[in-house]
């Protein structure tokens, strides 16, 4: 099936692929610049996951979401950007979202579907990679 034109258009826009590179990224600028916001707060929540040094993991956390989320965005080291938030982000979700503990069946429920949705943005971020790669290489 062709592509109608002013989808084409569209998708050949570089205003729409940075949008889309902001989008795919905004949860984790958002956290980052949210941990720096509240440090404390950020030093708590990495506490009750157990780890520790709680500064050295918030810290690392904010360079990755942070560098990742600007690396991908300017288009810059998208390998790197995509690799380091996808390697991050399942880490992050085997820590946070350990459904298979939830004994109630709804609280499993909402709690497999965040789990699913962390490995959806995994697939987003391999894609990124792949178009990436395809743009960069010669035709």
């Amino acid at each position: 099936m062709k592509t109608p034109g002013p989808i084409a258009t569209l998708l050949k826009a570089p205003a729409f692929s940075v949008l889309a590179r902001v989008l795919l990224t905004l949860p984790y600028w958002w956290s980052g610049l949210s941990k720096i916001a509240d440090l404390p707060g950020a030093l708590g929540e990495a506490a009750h996951f157990g780890l520790k040094p709680a500064w050295l993991v918030v810290a690392a956390t904010v360079a990755i979401q942070l560098g990742g989320s600007v690396l991908l965005i300017v288009g810059r080291g998208g390998w790197l950007a995509t690799g380091a938030l996808g390697v991050f982000t399942a880490l992050a979700t085997l820590i946070a979202h350990p459904f298979w503990t939830v004994v109630d069946p709804m609280e499993r429920f909402h709690a497999l579907n965040t789990f699913l949705e962390h490995i959806g943005l995994i697939g987003g971020f391999m894609v990124a990679a792949v178009v990436i790669q395809r743009d960069r290489s010669p035709q």
